[in-house]
Protein backbone atom coordinates (compact mmCIF):
# COMPACT_ATOMS: atom_id res chain seq x y z
CA UNK A 1 0.00 0.00 0.00
CA UNK A 2 1.24 3.56 -1.02
CA UNK A 3 1.41 6.50 1.52
CA UNK A 4 0.27 9.90 -0.22
CA UNK A 5 1.45 11.86 2.79
CA UNK A 6 -1.89 13.24 4.04
CA UNK A 7 -3.35 13.04 7.27
CA UNK A 8 -6.84 13.60 8.30
CA UNK A 9 -8.65 13.61 11.86
CA UNK A 10 -12.15 12.45 12.47
CA UNK A 11 -14.19 15.37 13.93
CA UNK A 12 -17.13 15.16 16.45
CA UNK A 13 -19.52 13.37 13.98
CA UNK A 14 -16.68 10.64 12.89
CA UNK A 15 -15.92 12.24 9.32
CA UNK A 16 -12.93 12.27 7.52
CA UNK A 17 -12.54 14.95 4.41
CA UNK A 18 -11.02 12.91 1.74
CA UNK A 19 -8.40 16.20 -0.02
CA UNK A 20 -9.60 17.42 -3.20
CA UNK A 21 -6.02 16.09 -4.98
CA UNK A 22 -7.51 12.72 -3.67
CA UNK A 23 -10.93 12.67 -5.20
CA UNK A 24 -9.47 13.78 -8.51
CA UNK A 25 -7.15 11.45 -8.81
CA UNK A 26 -9.55 8.96 -8.25
CA UNK A 27 -12.19 11.07 -10.13
CA UNK A 28 -14.17 11.12 -7.05
CA UNK A 29 -17.20 13.54 -7.47
CA UNK A 30 -19.58 15.70 -5.03
CA UNK A 31 -22.21 13.01 -3.75
CA UNK A 32 -20.46 10.31 -4.64
CA UNK A 33 -21.68 6.87 -2.99
CA UNK A 34 -18.60 5.25 -0.91
CA UNK A 35 -18.32 1.56 0.67
CA UNK A 36 -16.42 0.62 3.28
CA UNK A 37 -14.77 -2.84 4.03
CA UNK A 38 -12.72 -4.04 7.17
CA UNK A 39 -9.19 -5.83 5.73
CA UNK A 40 -7.40 -7.02 8.94
CA UNK A 41 -6.88 -3.91 11.00
CA UNK A 42 -6.80 -1.55 7.65
CA UNK A 43 -10.24 0.59 6.38
CA UNK A 44 -10.88 0.35 2.74
CA UNK A 45 -12.61 3.07 1.28
CA UNK A 46 -14.13 1.97 -2.56
CA UNK A 47 -16.47 3.43 -4.50
CA UNK A 48 -19.95 1.83 -4.20
CA UNK A 49 -21.12 0.04 -7.37
CA UNK A 50 -24.25 -1.74 -6.95
CA UNK A 51 -24.10 -5.53 -7.51
CA UNK A 52 -24.89 -6.95 -11.33
CA UNK A 53 -24.28 -3.32 -12.02
CA UNK A 54 -21.83 -3.65 -15.73
CA UNK A 55 -18.24 -2.71 -15.29
CA UNK A 56 -17.74 -0.13 -18.12
CA UNK A 57 -21.99 1.51 -18.50
CA UNK A 58 -22.83 0.96 -14.84
CA UNK A 59 -26.33 -0.44 -16.24
CA UNK A 60 -28.16 -2.63 -14.30
CA UNK A 61 -30.12 -5.53 -16.13
CA UNK A 62 -30.92 -8.93 -15.63
CA UNK A 63 -29.55 -9.47 -19.04
CA UNK A 64 -25.71 -8.51 -17.76
CA UNK A 65 -23.27 -11.36 -17.92
CA UNK A 66 -21.11 -12.56 -14.87
CA UNK A 67 -17.15 -12.47 -16.10
CA UNK A 68 -14.11 -14.19 -14.17
CA UNK A 69 -14.90 -15.86 -11.41
CA UNK A 70 -17.88 -13.42 -10.61
CA UNK A 71 -15.55 -10.26 -10.78
CA UNK A 72 -16.58 -8.70 -13.30
CA UNK A 73 -19.88 -7.67 -14.71
CA UNK A 74 -20.97 -6.63 -18.64
CA UNK A 75 -24.02 -5.44 -20.50
CA UNK A 76 -23.78 -6.35 -24.02
CA UNK A 77 -22.53 -2.66 -24.72
CA UNK A 78 -20.41 -2.53 -22.21
CA UNK A 79 -18.58 -6.05 -23.32
CA UNK A 80 -18.58 -4.39 -26.42
CA UNK A 81 -16.90 -1.41 -25.14
CA UNK A 82 -14.31 -3.28 -23.32
CA UNK A 83 -13.45 -5.39 -26.52
CA UNK A 84 -12.78 -2.06 -28.63
CA UNK A 85 -10.18 -1.17 -25.64
CA UNK A 86 -8.59 -4.30 -25.67
CA UNK A 87 -8.28 -4.53 -28.89
CA UNK A 88 -6.67 -0.54 -29.20
CA UNK A 89 -4.34 -1.64 -26.25
CA UNK A 90 -3.01 -4.80 -27.84
CA UNK A 91 -2.64 -3.02 -31.28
Amino acid sequence: MKSIGVVRKVDELGRVVLPIELRKALDIPIKESMEFFIDGDQLVLKKYQPQGACLMTGEISSENQVYGNGQITLSTEGAVLLLKELQKALV
